[in-house]
């Protein structure tokens, strides 16, 4: 179960450990799948630190990795802030309605050295002990485009 979220309110239903598998793909990459460890965890204020790590399945070889926060502005909106080790920043803004936190990019960020990523948009959704997600990309010259979904199970413990 969860720990004790305080004044999380309705996002209070992510706090905890995730695990499950997913699924990528892009025009300009080969079709991939995915293992994957979420934590969202309670800071006693009203966010959720977030952590994020994938595999190739199996774990044979480690795939990709970001940090952040998920938090409830004064306005009452959700906010999910992310930052990557490829150079890159995103802070998304929208509400969640009936477990399902669509997001929409406010800031993108990122270092000289980036890949040319021009947007991002995610999904997040939660639903008693499954949380699942969408994630699209505008990258180089392709379009936004639906580029990874999965399905996490909350891990016992």
């Amino acid at each position: 179960m969860t720990a004790d979220v305080g004044p999380l309110g309705d996002l209070a239903a992510f706090a905890g450990h995730w695990t499950g598998t997913g699924t990528g793909h892009y025009p300009t990459i080969a079709d991939f799948a995915y293992e994957e460890e979420i934590t969202f965890t309670p800071s006693g204020r009203p966010f959720l630190t977030y952590h994020s790590r994938t595999w190739s399945p199996g774990r044979t070889k480690p795939m990709h990795t970001e940090n952040g926060y998920l938090r409830r502005t004064g306005s009452g909106a959700v906010e999910l802030l992310i930052s990557q080790p490829t150079g890159f920043t995103e802070l998304h803004r929208g509400e969640l309605v009936d477990g399902v936190l669509e997001l929409e990019l406010v800031n993108l960020g990122a270092s000289p050295e980036a890949k040319p990523v021009h947007a991002t948009r995610r999904r997040l959704t939660v639903a008693e002990e499954v949380v699942g997600y969408d994630m699209w990309m505008s990258h180089a010259d392709t379009p936004m485009t639906h580029h990874l979904t999965a399905e996490l199970r909350r891990a016992a413990g």
